[in-house]
């Protein structure tokens, strides 16, 4: 039985400190991305499409009401990408949108690239 992985990343720019931590399970992964502290924020789910069936993850959002463009945005893309439930938390204190949109992408990709090496590693 495989646990389930979890990955602390961070990211500082703009001097500004952008968190991530990531958690992969067999079925869903969660994604909480945050800026200065770990918190929890606006709360997006996303679902693949099945494989015979083309177009994007379908999502809503589950908690929250600030930066729902974002956290869709980027369940959708992590549904698509890992073929799971996906479940994004996003949580912005100074930061806009569209400010903080390619910046958590390069934190995500980040997480990526720490578990792809993790994955190495394991036996």
């Amino acid at each position: 039985m495989e646990r389930a992985k979890i990955i602390k990343e961070e990211l500082i720019e703009q001097n500004l400190h952008f968190l991530a931590v990531y958690m992969e399970t067999k079925n869903a992964c969660l994604a909480l991305l945050s800026e200065n502290e770990d918190k929890l924020g606006t709360l997006a789910i996303a679902v693949p499409k099945p494989k015979d069936l083309l177009g994007p993850a379908s999502s809503s959002i589950l908690l929250g009401d600030r930066n729902v463009i974002l956290a869709r945005m980027f369940a959708e893309h992590l549904a698509s990408r890992k073929a799971k439930i996906a479940l994004v938390s996003i949580y912005l204190e100074t930061v806009d949108e569209m400010r903080a949109q390619s910046i958590l992408m390069r934190l995500l990709e980040k997480v990526a690239q720490a578990e792809m090496g993790k994955e190495g590693t394991t036996t």
